[in-house]
C-alpha cells in the first residue's frame, strides 16, 4: 500500500487531530491515518488510486492547511 505524509498547519488540539483524521478516512481507499499533533503531520496509508492532491483537498476542506 502506498503511504503519503502530509505536513498540516493549523492543528492545535485533539479536536483538530480528530477532524483531520475523519476527513482523510472519508476518502475511499484510505486504509489507515495517523495524525501527529507534535510533528504537525498526517501519515496516510491508501490504495494506488488516491493522490496527494486528493488528500490535501480533504484536509483543507476540514479547515486546515497542507504545506
Amino acid at each position: 500500500m502506498p503511504e503519503t505524509i502530509l505536513r498540516v498547519e493549523g492543528m492545535s488540539c485533539n479536536h483538530c487531530r480528530m477532524a483531520v483524521e475523519k476527513a482523510l478516512k472519508e476518502i475511499p481507499e484510505v486504509q489507515e491515518v495517523d495524525v501527529n499533533l507534535d510533528k504537525k503531520s498526517a501519515r496516510v496509508t491508501h490504495g494506488p488510486g488516491v493522490t496527494r492532491e486528493e488528500l490535501a483537498r480533504a484536509v483543507e476542506k476540514a479547515g486546515y492547511t497542507v504545506v
